[in-house]
């Protein structure tokens, strides 16, 4: 099975009615896209970044012409940032554009008691279908980098702001290849092993009142599903019809799923 990396920071859970604001790496296509649309679509506020400028001021376009709010207030609800998660010092200034943007802390973001921040990590690549000794230095650097990397660079610099609230549950977006193995994507199951490794390690170093899971979204059809199962790809569930199902699984996690690996 073959998905995108997602990665998410969620301050609290559950809370029925709560609005809540979630971080969404990658967030210009496929599974990250449909995300944010959906959790938009919900009422809560979307922290969105990507490497394409482009794509994100669309996005930005599409979440204001699809709201019944005015475009002020949908400015002021979500926040779109041109980030690379492979780069450290690009994270740690996300991170830091956040808490002046949104302010974590205090506890009110746009209005809404923010006892619950999700920051989803959407970035994610796959190598060329190919067996490992054939596979480019440089393109398994990028699978690493991104799938690994990246996860670890959004943990470093968001669970401390977890941490002096003193909650939150993060979630890693594994993918079925993190939990068995197959030909020709060695480099993407490998990068899927370790977030499931990372998040099971991190789940015994975090303080009580925090979760860490590793979330299976399942096959979709992506462009990077497209990349190595071809036209079949097609016969698999799209993001758009993906979102609900996993924007309510993220979206009620709690504490006590600390350490699982979970599957939408």
């Amino acid at each position: 099975m073959m998905t995108a990396t997602v990665n998410a920071v969620v301050n609290g859970g559950g809370g029925v009615g709560q609005k809540k604001t979630v971080l969404i790496t990658g967030v210009s296509r496929g599974l990250g896209k449909a995300l944010a649309l959906e959790i938009a679509k919900r009422g809560h506020s979307v922290i969105g970044c990507s490497r394409s400028q482009d794509k994100l001021n669309s996005l930005q376009s599409q979440l204001i012409s699809s709201s019944s709010d005015n475009d002020e207030n949908q400015n002021h609800k979500h926040l779109f940032l041109n980030v690379d998660v492979c780069s450290n010092s690009s994270v740690e200034e996300l991170a830091k554009v956040v808490m002046e943007k949104k302010g974590v802390p205090p506890d009110i973001i746009d209005g809404y008691m923010c006892l619950y921040m999700f920051a989803v990590n959407n970035a994610g690549t796959i190598n060329k279908n190919n067996r490992l000794w054939e596979v480019p230095e440089e393109e398994f650097n990028a699978v690493i980098d991104t799938n690994l990397k990246g996860v670890a660079n959004m943990l470093r610099h968001f669970i401390p702001l977890m941490i002096e609230r003193k909650q939150g549950i993060l979630v890693n977006m594994s993918s079925g290849w993190g939990r068995s193995a197959a030909a020709q994507v060695a480099p993407y199951c490998a990068s899927k092993w370790a977030v499931e490794g990372l998040s099971k390690s991190v789940a015994k170093e975090l303080p009580s009142g925090m979760a860490i899971v590793a979330l299976n979204p399942g096959v979709i059809n992506t462009d990077m599903l497209a990349s190595c199962f071809g036209s079949s790809s097609s016969l698999y569930q799209t993001p758009d019809s993906w979102a609900p199902k996993a924007a309510d699984m993220i979206l009620n996690l709690t504490t006590a799923d600390n350490g699982a690996s979970l599957s939408v």
